[in-house]
């Protein structure tokens, strides 16, 4: 029996049967690599020699009894995250050869919980992109084509579920990061509430280790099922034992509903900052459709929802602000002299985002205020409606892009070219005010690319988008394996 791309779920039921062992499913796992990454390139870093050594006592620990959440079950860790021995590099050739001697918080949980890591994903220079290309490990491609990317920054955790590389991965999100590659590659991703998940060790070289939030960057889960999603959350999530985890513990609410018919949803398929292609919106519609055909309130418009344009903007500036805070002087020194220049009158994303990357102290507490409001904004929205669903990019995945520069790179739409950086409206929806948001599959492009939609739920009710994306599995299908 082949066990490659059969669910966490499904591996960790057979290991409790005795119908395999773990050193059965990670030898298996390392073949399919070693005969399909070649052209894939999803696994950077394989360590299979411990990785085997896991698995064996793995099957020893459940031997004598044990059985532990992910308990003999093969994943695959972001190249971003530390593991002690292996390098973390963040594609900066610079950083080749730095190598953590401590795991990352989230790798020693799930090791933990008795997963056996296979190795690290491929990742873009500093995670900076909607795709996966460095100079150190070159470029991931698509497994649906590979003449495209499987996303960014955690494409190669997605290309790596995506050819059935071990059951599970870890990634992170920022500027959808988790969302995008789920998104291209028609897997599921969960971009949890801001602060839920510990990020201690998930942080660039050579800087230190320490239990410090960055502003909108989260970690979590990739899988191809919802419920195996909600599994790998469970393991994840809760704070940091050298900081909140001193006070509290974790005790997620359930779902606001059980049933597909009970939810109350709220549609959006427009962006006044950019068009949604035509894939992407039959595939909103899709998923709006099967809530109408089973008895779900679904209604297309809110006057509750915040001001998109307002939050694009917000979420733009916060967000260059949050990156520029590690550009070299010579490039902080260079946009700060052309933001001097702006036109007070330019409100488009390429001025805001120069506007944002030379914030003051001042401009960036008065924009965490706004953000705030907008936060207000939407607990009102959710005492409404218990979820968004929305585009997560505008189009599926794209032809690998050699351009690195962000401002000068176009997106094609429809056959209309639009500012590539403009599309991160849609996933920094959810990121701007911290919201939780689900991943999912939702359909196939004309030209058979994967489609996926977002499903944005209440702040710390992480549960009720991960409890939506499972029924709609049920209605509309989820997970295919590749066809090239």
């Amino acid at each position: 029996m082949e066990w490659s791309f059969r669910t966490a779920e499904e591996l960790a039921a057979a290991l409790r049967a005795g119908e395999v062992t773990s050193v059965e499913l990670t030898d298996e796992a390392i073949a399919r690599i070693e005969r399909d990454d070649k052209d894939i390139n999803a696994i950077c870093m394989p360590d299979f020699d411990r990785a085997r050594d896991a698995a064996r006592e793995a099957d020893r620990a459940r031997a004598r009894g044990e059985d532990r959440p992910l308990l003999g079950i093969p994943v695959t860790v972001k190249e971003s995250y530390n593991i002690a021995g292996l390098p973390t590099t963040w594609g900066m050739p610079q950083f080749a050869d730095f190598r953590p001697t401590e795991d990352a918080v989230q790798v020693a949980r799930v090791k933990a919980a008795g997963a056996v890591v296979l190795g690290k994903t491929n990742v873009p220079l500093m995670l900076a992109d909607l795709q996966s290309f460095n100079e150190v490990y070159g470029a991931t491609s698509n497994p649906w084509d590979l003449g495209r990317t499987p996303g960014g920054s955690s494409g190669g955790s997605a290309a790596a579920l995506a050819a059935g590389f071990g059951a599970l991965s870890i990634g992170s999100d920022i500027a959808g990061s988790l969302r995008v590659p789920a998104h291209f590659c028609g897997i599921y991703s969960h971009k949890p509430t801001f602060g839920l998940v510990a990020n201690r060790g998930h942080v660039p070289p050579p800087a230190p280790a320490l239990p410090s939030d960055r502003d909108l960057g989260v970690v979590g889960p990739l899988a191809r099922t919802a419920r195996d999603l909600s599994l790998l959350l469970d393991v994840m999530a809760g704070p940091d034992p050298l900081t909140l985890g001193v006070a509290y513990e974790l005790a997620l609410r359930p779902a606001r509903h059980e049933r597909l018919g009970d939810f109350r949803v709220l549609v959006l398929e427009d962006h006044p900052i950019i068009p949604t292609g035509s894939a992407v919106r039959a595939a909103v519609n899709r998923v709006a459709d099967a809530l109408v055909a089973a008895g779900a309130r679904v209604e297309r418009h809110s006057p509750l929802l915040p001001d998109l344009v307002e939050a694009g903007t917000l979420y733009t500036q916060l967000l260059l602000a949050n990156l520029a805070s590690g550009y070299p002087d010579q490039a902080y020194d260079f946009m700060r002299e052309h933001a001097a220049k702006l036109d007070p009158d330019d409100r488009s994303m390429d001025a805001e985002r120069l506007r944002g990357a030379v914030f003051s102290h001042r401009d960036w507490v008065a924009a965490n205020n706004r953000r705030e409001l907008h936060r207000q904004g939407w607990r009102e929205v959710f005492g409404e409606f218990d979820v968004v669903v929305c585009p997560i990019t505008p189009t599926p995945a794209f032809p690998h892009e050699r351009d690195i520069d962000l401002s000068t790179r176009r997106i094609d739409i429809d056959g209309v070219a639009y500012p590539f950086a403009d599309q991160l409206v849609w996933p920094g929806l959810a990121t701007m005010p911290g919201l939780p948001a689900t991943a999912i599959p939702a359909g196939r492009s004309p030209e058979g690319l994967p489609v996926g939609v977002q499903l944005i739920g209440p702040m710390f009710e992480d549960r009720t988008p991960l409890r939506l994306a499972e029924l709609l599995e049920q209605e509309i299908g989820g997970f295919e394996e590749p066809h090239r």
